[in-house]
């Protein structure tokens, strides 16, 4: 990958981030350092798992997060391999 490659993915991933709900999704991830569901994700953070779902897309689509989906359940994770890359140290400063 280029480095225009770079500076355009770092580009999409910071605007992915300005937002408050999505950087406490992505707090409440870290934190808790497991998988979990949009249902709890949605209960500690008091919104709809439908809402939850919506931002984690969103998410997913810049490469920060995971969903590996087991029956009805879609289970969250954060791909640190992004954070590593695009954004060493981020998390830590959460």
């Amino acid at each position: 990958m280029t480095i225009e490659q770079k500076d355009i993915t770092r580009s999409e991933i910071f605007k992915v981030l300005s937002d408050p709900n999505r950087l406490q999704m992505i707090r409440f991830l870290y934190l808790s350092g497991r998988e979990m569901t949009c249902g709890e994700v949605g209960e500690k953070l008091s919104v709809s798992k439908s809402t939850v779902s919506y931002h984690f897309k969103i998410l997913r689509s810049v490469g920060l997060t995971n969903t590996r989906r087991e029956a009805r359940n879609k289970f969250l994770s954060l791909n640190m391999n992004t954070f590593n890359e695009y954004l060493p140290g981020f998390l830590d400063s959460l």
